[in-house]
């Protein structure tokens, strides 16, 4: 008898974080790997942030909070709506979560029960499959091409709907691929999800502060579908806080209601010091905040630097992304290559013709030691992503591994 459930047994594991730990692990052999794979900002806290944290330990802020999140942390998210978004949602709409992960968790089992179809639009973030096959809905897949920067059409979405539509689930600025809806393109989307009033949008906003087109849009700001969107946010990126494990969602009042019930029973709240931190960043003005400008600054400029390396790249297909901070070059033209016969690639797998992204992947790994991922984790097998989440030096050097590692395919 199979001793674990079929729910685990069949979950696909997170390809970012394994190719990660792959490269952690040939860099613990000695390998000088340069990781172009994890999401995650190369900045430190703020430093105000941290003293919040420091004093809230000095203040025995270390008992248990209140399941959604303490009240003061839920007013200033609040504020952050009005401010940032121009979004109306009163505390009780808001829950506080241990990651955007677990608050896009929590969204999904509230809303979709077996059979009921999702709506992903292609290339996706790697949870968004897996969180909604865990709850047994049917995935639906919308594919945005390079050609259309990653984006969907309206006469797409019409297209994928149908009568068992629960949820749509998409972000902007978007991980894989950096682009940024505008205003416009989300109103009509907008337009086509207000037809169908049983289906609920969850729009993941964790990307909001770095984009370089302007101000963030949200789909949420059309009051004639706010009742249908969820909004999922965090500090993780805006605010380089991935460690302090901080979510958050504006939702209607039912579904807000409804993730902290399912809360209650998984985690509680979540940590105490970790919130009086958030309360600090929900504080800070992303339009006069030095920590959020400066770091946006230099993510642009690393994206245009890292824009110009990978069109010398041959084979590499690339759009200038508008925000994250992610690359999500179209590399099909190199499939069917050949790599040396004396490859570390070659050696370890016993092949020697490029097939896939994981491929190209894994041959970028072990013969230029730069770590990437395949796209075939995001739904779109034909690019692979890049963060540029580090410093030139490392991103100039990448770059130039990855350039003759290509060049030395026939």
């Amino acid at each position: 008898m199979e001793r674990l459930s079929k729910r685990v047994t069949s979950m696909a594991a997170s390809e970012t974080l394994a190719m990660t730990a792959l490269a952690r692990e040939l860099k613990e052999k000695g390998k000088d790997v340069i990781s172009l794979s994890i999401g995650e900002p190369d900045f430190n806290t703020p430093e105000t942030v941290k003293e919040y944290a420091k004093k809230a330990i000095d203040d025995n802020f270390t008992h248990y909070p209140p399941v959604p999140g303490y009240a003061d942390l839920l007013k200033a998210v609040s504020n952050k709506f009005k401010r940032d978004n121009n979004l109306d949602y009163a505390p009780n709409q808001i829950v506080v979560s241990t990651g955007g992960k677990q608050s896009i968790y929590q969204v999904v089992m509230a809303l979709v029960n077996p059979g009921d179809e999702v709506i992903i639009p292609t290339p996706y973030w790697v949870s968004y499959r897996a969180i909604a096959e865990m709850a047994e809905g049917k995935c639906v897949y919308v594919p945005a091409k390079l050609e259309n920067d990653f984006k969907i059409t309206p006469e797409q979405l019409e297209a994928a709907i149908t009568p068992k539509t629960k949820l749509m689930m998409f972000s902007s600025p978007s991980n894989p691929t950096g682009m940024v809806y505008s205003k416009e393109e989300l109103r009509a989307l907008a337009e086509v999800i207000a037809k169908h009033p049983q289906m609920m949008v969850m729009a993941d906003e964790i990307y909001e502060h770095i984009n370089f087109v302007g101000r963030h849009e949200s789909i949420a700001q059309f009051d004639f579908i706010k009742d249908q969107v969820v909004t999922v946010n965090g500090v993780a990126k805006g605010f380089a806080m991935t460690g302090w494990r901080i979510g958050f969602i504006g939702a209607p009042v039912d579904v807000a209601k409804a993730c902290g019930k399912m809360q209650g029973q998984i985690t509680s709240a979540t940590g105490s010091i970790s919130q009086r931190a958030a309360l600090r960043a929900m504080e800070m003005d992303p339009a006069t905040s030095e920590d959020i400008l400066q770091m946006r600054a230099t993510f642009q400029k690393r994206r245009d630097l890292v824009y110009g390396l990978l069109q010398q790249i041959p084979g590499f297909e690339v759009c200038l992304p508008q925000g994250a901070f992610y690359f999500f070059p179209k590399v099909k033209s190199l499939y069917g290559k050949h790599v040396p016969a004396d490859s570390e690639f070659a050696k370890e797998y016993g092949k020697t013709v490029i097939e896939n992204s994981k491929d190209l992947a894994f041959y970028i790994l072990l013969d230029a030691n730069v770590s990437t991922v395949q796209g075939s984790a995001f739904g779109d097998d034909d690019c692979i992503r890049l963060s540029y989440a580090t410093s030139e030096e490392k991103l100039q050097e990448a770059c130039r591994r990855i350039k003759a590692a290509v060049e030395a395919m026939q």
